[in-house]
């Protein structure tokens, strides 16, 4: 990408930060359905990687059951960014009657414990949302990694959007955030991951709907080093502005095997709680990219 395309690209966003902040609420759900809807209709290559993804997530669907799912999967999409954007600007007494998470208790009870928790969620419905209900209507901190984006103004509006919410952020640099996240924990913390997408040579292999993927190793790797609770939680939307979801119980360290190996059935245990919540809303699941290992390799 030149510096140019950079600094088109990090001005829309930065658009898109300021207008649609300012916008009723009612105007701005319009405007995400309407940005969806007219990428859906173009079928460009997201629309059809989501439909592919989806097509495992529901394997007995029909082309037009996949094409329903696909569309409802972007106006989900896009309603992540329309609310994403009105956030900072958003009343945080909102966020314990917009959002609902079933199992609160689970995460209550481990933070009590002083052990440290690591929430770890996939790519459903509002990550950032639910960042705000656990700094907002919790009152919990939190820090958090975000992938260094391009260009380095458009990480740093991502960083500076985050921390306005309460959250500490830390690049993906591995060690130095693999280091800073575990003395956080180790002080009692809580830190939440995104953690259903890992293409890096690090990432952990699972078995997901029936083929082969790869995840992030750090919240297996974190809760065996510290000792923290791993919980895995999911997300859904209802009807706007509501949004719900459940924290799942822990995945605990197994008393055998070796550190690689406890490794993977951590990932594996995390992975299945996944899965649980996909398959239950896999319109809100917003993986537009490869994820499966076999879509990776070269076909003819």
């Amino acid at each position: 990408m030149g510096k140019a395309q950079d600094k088109l690209v990090d001005g829309l966003y930065g658009l898109g930060w300021a207008g649609v902040k300012k916008l009723p609420e009612p105007a701005a759900v319009a405007l995400g359905r309407k940005i969806a809807d007219t990428a859906w209709k173009r079928r460009g290559k997201s629309v059809l990687r989501l439909e592919s993804n989806l097509a495992r997530v529901v394997p007995d669907a029909t082309p037009e059951r996949l094409r329903e799912l696909s569309h409802a999967g972007m106006r989900s999409y896009m309603r992540y960014w329309m609310e994403s954007f009105r956030l900072p600007a958003m009343d945080p007494t909102r966020f314990g009657e917009d959002v609902q998470l079933k199992d609160e208790h689970l995460l209550r009870e481990a933070l009590a414990t002083g052990r440290g928790v690591i929430a770890a969620l996939p790519h459903l419905a509002n990550w950032d949302l639910a960042g705000a209900w656990v700094t907002g209507h919790l009152g919990v901190p939190f820090t958090t990694v975000a992938e260094r984006l391009k260009p380095e103004s458009l990480y740093d509006r991502f960083v500076a959007y985050r921390e306005s919410l309460g959250m500490e952020v830390l690049p993906h640099n591995g060690g130095a955030s693999f280091g800073t996240l575990a003395r956080r924990l180790r002080s009692g913390g809580l830190i939440c991951l995104v953690a259903d997408r890992d293409l890096s040579a690090s990432g952990v292999e699972v078995d997901f709907f029936g083929s082969r993927a790869r995840m992030p190793a750090g919240p297996a790797l974190l809760a065996q080093q510290t000792g923290a609770v791993l919980l895995p939680v999911t997300l859904y939307y209802g009807d706007t502005p509501k949004m719900y979801g459940r924290f799942h119980p822990e995945v605990e360290v197994p008393e055998q095997g070796t550190r690689t190996e406890k490794t993977a059935v951590m990932t594996q245990a995390v992975a299945d709680a996944f899965a649980s919540g996909i398959a239950e809303h896999p319109e809100d699941w917003h993986m537009l990219q490869r994820l499966w290992l076999d879509d990776l390799e070269e076909r003819p």
